[in-house]
């Protein structure tokens, strides 16, 4: 899995759509959760999961490493490369967060961090969190509004579909506190994953 290379794209009609790549850490979560907003919206938006999984660092070195060949292989005029690539990562206990941050800067690669976990983002769809919270507290939290764990059932995908404009506010919310009163970039309480989301659902 640790030497997969991105799937390889046919250039056809489908070219003409928004191409996405987007590199996930968890196994089941993130790529249900991204693919049934992509299945939403795919007459505007082709979003590929690429197959490998690892933590921030080695997310964004894959991520980079795609990139590149990418890029390399559009120059040859085979295909053409992804519009953009994104890193979905937790803040959890990973060592190398800022590392992961500045070489996803450095090459323009697209970052959905979530501070303590993804479910933190479930979390805001349903009510707004200021105070510090640990990531088994956000999952206990999560669960308890959608009736789901790790694995995201059709109920619980489309409850959260129906509140994503509060969860994007309350999201921003975090982000304009945390900046006001000079927290560190990312800080606990937040999730960016609502960039993320916008980008597929305004293709």
């Amino acid at each position: 899995m640790r030497g997969s290379k991105p799937p390889v794209r046919q250039v056809t009609a489908r070219a003409q759509r928004r191409e996405i790549l987007a590199f996930v850490e968890g196994r089941e979560t993130e790529e249900r959760y991204l693919t049934h907003w992509a299945r939403r919206h795919r007459d505007r938006v082709l979003v590929t999961i690429d197959p490998f999984r690892g933590g921030p660092l080695q997310l964004v070195e894959h991520a980079v490493a795609a990139k590149r060949r990418d890029e390399r292989d559009a120059k040859r005029g085979r295909g053409k490369p992804y519009d953009e690539i994104w890193c979905v990562f937790d803040i959890d206990e990973h060592p190398n967060i800022e590392a992961a941050r500045s070489l996803a800067e450095r090459n323009d690669i697209a970052l959905a961090v979530s501070n303590p976990c993804i479910e933190l983002w479930f979390l805001l769809h349903f009510a707004e969190r200021f105070a510090y919270l640990d990531r088994y507290e956000a999952q206990r939290l999560a669960r308890a509004h959608l009736g789901a764990g790790k694995v995201l059932h059709e109920r619980a995908l489309e409850t959260l579909i129906a509140r994503i404009e509060d969860a994007t506010l309350r999201a921003q919310k975090l982000e304009e506190k945390h900046e006001g009163d000079g927290s560190p970039l990312g800080a606990n309480p937040g999730s960016g994953m609502w960039r993320l989301v916008d980008r597929i659902r305004n293709a």
